[in-house]
């Protein structure tokens, strides 16, 4: 009689754990897309930011809101110089790519890893850059959370190359020396 109740345990920890992986799976793939549009939308320029709305199902509202603070003030010290008395002075801009560690940007991203704890992401991506001698490596981490049953990118932690160890930070530190 033990053996029946223990097989049949084992069976269903079985499906259990094997329906977990498939939920883990679409997730990492529902992941691993949001990732590759933000890379593809803004992985090359900042020019995009400024000309097009950010897009509702990329951003946390938190980092939503805080990117369009940034680009706010930012278009208002761009107006402001243009229609100052020295209008030739260089405005308060993002320089360098704001969503990767290296100011000059990348060549090449690899996702290395993703996982998921609870309604909580991270996707640790690799990237090169082949522009310089020898190549540059480094890894930034995207945080993500699922908001109404959405992944949502929350913030990007960043490696020790750049001055700031997160993409909110970063931000908040542009929006207050805007103010100055």
């Amino acid at each position: 009689m033990i053996r029946p109740s223990f097989l049949y345990y084992v069976l269903i920890l079985c499906f259990t754990a094997c329906g977990k992986t498939e939920s883990q799976s679409a997730e990492k793939k529902l992941i691993t897309e949001k990732t590759n549009q933000l890379y593809s939308q803004y992985g090359i320029s900042n020019e995009s930011i400024y000309k097009h709305p950010l897009p509702d199902d990329l951003f946390s509202p938190e980092l939503k809101k805080t990117l369009e603070t940034a680009i706010h003030a930012s278009k208002a010290d761009i107006e402001k110089v243009k229609n100052s008395d020295h209008p030739d002075e260089k405005p308060l801009i993002f320089e360098g790519a704001i969503f990767s560690s290296l100011y000059e940007g990348y060549t090449g991203y690899t996702i290395k890893d993703i996982t998921i704890h609870g309604k909580k992401a991270k996707a640790v991506i690799q990237f090169e850059y082949n522009m310089a001698s020898p190549k540059i490596f480094w890894t930034d981490t995207i945080q993500l959370i699922d908001s109404d049953k959405e992944w949502k990118i929350d913030n990007i932690i960043f490696d020790s190359i750049k001055n700031s160890k997160d993409l909110k930070t970063s931000l908040t530190d542009f929006i207050q020396y805007t103010k100055q």
